[in-house]
């Protein structure tokens, strides 16, 4: 670490509360995608945010959606350009009894843990970004490299008008390098996750329909059950030992080289599968795997998970009935080189070709494609190199993890990581950072950038 870098992270220690006061506001504005709560004033309360912090920014109205807030930093001192990605808006926070701490808009620390919706997820990650700037910009009066700080509001809804903008602004969004901060450090290592690459994430909902209305189920022998359907359905999809069984579904996948399976090693030596298990709240996982192959599933194996089945009459007592209609809704995350419009079209002749020719299949097709980098790149390797000074020891590498929109359009090689603490409860009730970690995680940005800039 240079005398330097140790002049922005003073810095930093020295306006902890403000950073943390900062956060607070920011949580406790609502911005729900899903919902299309609060996001036009959560863009207007961060771009206000950054204006006070010395860092442009402009809000980018959308057709669809909310807006996109965009700013640059120019730097005199390096010729290079990062775009760092972040999201201000959040998860719905239902079920809304399960919060403690005064709820999911509270931003309440105890005992050192700020509580609230988009704590970690990824509001944190935004403000590390811009508070690493202002750091640069208070000490050095200048930042490292150019820096395009890019941040939507749709994410959790997989960016469905970020794609068509960023078509439209490719040479605003150029850049030598982009990064993510969104997540949490290695369960039981404490060091951060370096991601080299995303899986897409195809979301279907299939519907089966049986008769006009709701009948008598005295009548099941003579109409259709869309339950049945779907269930039929499903069990083609995959089978018991999580085999995919769509024809050609994983034609082109890629397949870790050595290097990849060396960083899986070393994550398997490292992390704390116990640990892993207990946040999970299972005893063990699926189809007995452990170690090396557990981690080598869940980066390389391709999913088909059951989100939820809707569908006939749950509530109290019992109502004899054949339901008119059945509902389900899957998501398939997709590896490298598996498209996901090849793959929707897969899935359509398979369910046709099955006999389910009746069950409507209604696919997010503008899911982007997944992509992989490799650890050579200049911004993986100035990631590895920042996470190394921040905390003392190599990052736990990861060949994939689970942002295409931009790289769609503008490709620009990209790493994910991020610096929450382990049991920050993404998506969840009580999501929350402890403020050592978001502190440190702005460390953790500024580093990236001052490597960056050097490379």
């Amino acid at each position: 670490m240079t005398r330097a870098m140790q002049e922005i992270y003073d810095y930093i220690d020295a306006h902890a509360d403000e950073f943390v006061a900062d956060l607070q506001s920011f949580v406790r504005q609502p911005s729900i995608s899903a919902q299309d709560i609060g996001l036009q004033d959560c863009a207007e309360l961060l771009r206000d945010m950054m204006h006070r912090d010395g860092l442009p920014a402009d809000l980018h109205a959308l057709p669809e959606g909310p807006p996109v807030v965009f700013g640059e930093v120019k730097s005199r001192s390096s010729a290079k350009s990062l775009l760092c990605y972040s999201h201000y808006d959040v998860q719905p926070p239902e079920p809304i009894e399960a919060w403690t701490h005064g709820g999911p808009w509270s931003a309440e620390i105890v005992d050192g843990v700020l509580y609230g919706r988009g704590a970690t997820d990824n509001k944190s990650g935004v403000l590390a970004f811009n508070k690493a700037a202002k750091a640069f910009l208070a000490v050095r009066g200048d930042v490292p490299v150019t820096l395009k700080l890019l941040i939507e509001g749709e994410e959790e809804i997989g960016s469905p008008n970020l794609g068509p903008w960023s078509e439209r602004n490719k040479d605003m969004l150029a850049a030598d390098g982009m990064h993510c901060l969104d997540g949490s450090l290695e369960i039981g290592a404490d060091v951060p996750d370096v991601s080299l690459g995303l899986k897409s994430i195809l979301f279907v909902e299939l519907v089966a329909r049986g008769p006009r209305t709701d009948v008598h189920s005295l009548n099941f022998p003579l109409v259709p059950n869309p339950v049945w359907d779907l269930i039929h359905c499903l069990g083609t999809i995959m089978d018991r030992d999580r085999n995919i069984l769509i024809p050609d579904w994983a034609e082109g996948i890629y397949v870790p080289d050595e290097d990849h399976e060396g960083f899986l090693r070393d994550k398997a030596s490292r992390i704390d599968f116990d640990l892993l298990r207990e946040e999970m709240g299972v005893d063990s996982f699926v189809l007995g795997r452990d170690g090396v192959d557990a981690l080598r599933a869940r980066t390389y194996e391709p999913t088909a998970n059951i989100q939820g089945i809707e569908a006939g009459y749950m509530g109290k007592g019992t109502k004899t009935i054949v339901p008119a209609e059945a509902r389900v809704r899957l998501d398939f995350r997709l590896i490298p080189n598996i498209s996901p419009i090849k793959a929707a079209e897969k899935l359509r002749a398979h369910i046709k070709a099955q006999g389910f020719d009746t069950i409507e299949v209604n696919t997010f097709e503008r899911a982007e494609e997944p992509y992989k980098i490799s650890a050579k790149e200049d911004i993986a390797g100035s990631i590895i190199a920042a996470a190394q000074e921040v905390y003392g020891e190599p990052p736990i590498v990861n060949g994939v993890s689970a942002e295409g929109a931009v790289l769609r359009h503008v490709w620009i090689p990209c790493v994910l990581t991020g610096f929450a603490n382990p049991g920050c409860n993404l998506h969840a009730p009580d999501e929350n950072i402890h403020v050592d970690k978001y502190i440190k995680g702005i460390k953790y940005a500024a580093a990236i950038m001052e490597h960056f800039g050097r490379t």
